[in-house]
């Protein structure tokens, strides 16, 4: 039942990646909620929170096609770090700005959409790194460890943004999270040479739009990987809350109640993902993500019924650990089916299906709490989510019934 954690024991090159990830992962988090905070502080408006969605979605589309393709082309490291040192950049405007004596919404506005596109370069680099570091028989194993890293951060990193925001401001917080990047940088550059080996090369393929092509020709073939891409849209589209926890936490009177909000998630992530040696032996992986995005709807609805902070972070806390347990199926799903020569163009495709979701889904969130309340918005997107992901299942069988051969033997 426990965490595998036997990667981490056994090769040094993905620990030193795991380190980088897990400390930035932890400043991203804290800015993650540092950044619609001020927000709300400068605009009070859900609205304008909201946006902020609506701003990161071209960037993550753009970049998320183009930078899987040139993940698949050059030195995945060297991407990894040049990615890095730009969101660090980023985080530096963000701290200028909240530094100045009036700080302008429309630098945020631009930093952050800068910032969503470095990480259409850095997130396919990260799992087609991750892929190559580690065996096939270790694929749900590093699945799990990777959504128990994020998950750490999202438990701690939000907790943490509670306590700067309260007693510093949105410029504590994006201190904070430029160091935690000098510190990834540092991880990074320290990963063996040799345990990365040489970069595929695109042989036959011209440019990058070849590339980029055959990318989505593989994945469009493959209902497998298209259920997992279109169970997460619909599940994050429409049942997405975060965009709202501003609302929620003033509503409570507590500045420090945004970050425990975003913490509950996490913290039923995290029990799951610390007792995830189950998943290692569970062969339907599609039926799994299935039924975790429809739990995870559930949570959703009774968030909007909660009387209290106290049942709503309850509610919050089964949706994170539903989250858990489809992300480390889908991890599986896409590790066990995409060959490494198609990975970062593959990654860069599943970067934009768990991420437009969301970037949707608050501006969904936002726009409709101006308009018909906050608890309406909520447990209206999330009875939405529910018929979808269930509608997925059943459009597509053979993502429903697709098992896994690893997991059965």
């Amino acid at each position: 039942m426990l965490l595998d954690v036997g990667p981490l024991r056994r090769n040094l090159a993905f620990r030193r990646l795991f380190a980088s990830q897990f400390i930035s992962g932890l400043g991203t988090m804290v800015s993650y909620v540092a950044v619609p905070w001020q927000l709300y502080e400068l605009t009070h408006s859900n609205a304008q929170v909201g946006l902020l969605g609506l701003v990161q979605l071209i960037p993550v589309v753009a970049c998320g096609l183009l930078g899987g393709a040139v993940a698949d082309r050059v030195d995945r490291k060297r991407l990894l770090i040049g990615s890095e040192a730009l969101m660090a950049l980023c985080l530096l405007g963000l701290l200028a700005n909240a530094l100045g004596a009036a700080p302008s919404v429309l630098a945020i506005y631009a930093l952050v959409a800068v910032l969503q596109g470095a990480s259409g370069f850095h997130r396919p680099a990260l799992e087609a790194l991750t892929q190559k570091l580690a065996r096939p028989e270790e694929f749900s194993a590093v699945a799990a460890l990777s959504s128990v890293r994020g998950t750490v951060g999202m438990v701690a990193g939000p907790a943490l943004a509670g306590l700067l925001l309260a007693k510093w401001g949105a410029v504590g917080a994006y201190v904070f999270d430029g160091v935690t990047f000098l510190a990834a940088l540092f991880f990074i550059a320290r990963i063996p040479r040799d345990a990365i080996g040489t970069v595929d090369t695109p042989g036959g393929r011209p440019h990058l739009l070849a590339d980029l092509a055959e990318g989505l020709r593989f994945a469009w073939k493959r209902p497998v990987l298209m259920g997992t891409y279109i169970v997460d849209i619909v599940a994050m589209a429409f049942a997405f809350p975060v965009a709202l926890f501003p609302a929620m936490a003033a509503a409570d009177g507590r500045t420090e109640s945004v970050g425990w909000l975003l913490s509950a998630m996490s913290v039923g992530a995290l029990l799951i993902g610390l007792f995830s040696g189950w998943t290692g032996k569970v062969s339907r992986h599609g039926r799994a993500v299935v039924i975790a995005a429809a739990v995870w709807a559930l949570g959703i609805v009774a968030l909007g019924f909660a009387p209290g902070l106290l049942l709503g972070l309850a509610c919050l806390a089964v949706a994170g650990a539903a989250d858990m347990v489809s992300g480390v199926f889908r991890g599986t799903i896409w590790n066990e089916t995409i060959p490494n020569t198609l990975r970062g163009r593959l990654a860069g495709i599943e970067m934009i299906s768990y991420l437009t979701g969301p970037l949707i889904g608050n501006a969904r969130a936002g726009f409709m709490a101006d308009a018909w309340g906050v608890a309406p918005a909520i447990w209206v997107g999330g009875s939405i989510c529910l018929v979808g992901v269930i509608a997925t299942g059943l459009c597509l069988p053979r993502f429903w019934a697709y098992r896994s051969a690893a997991a059965s033997t």
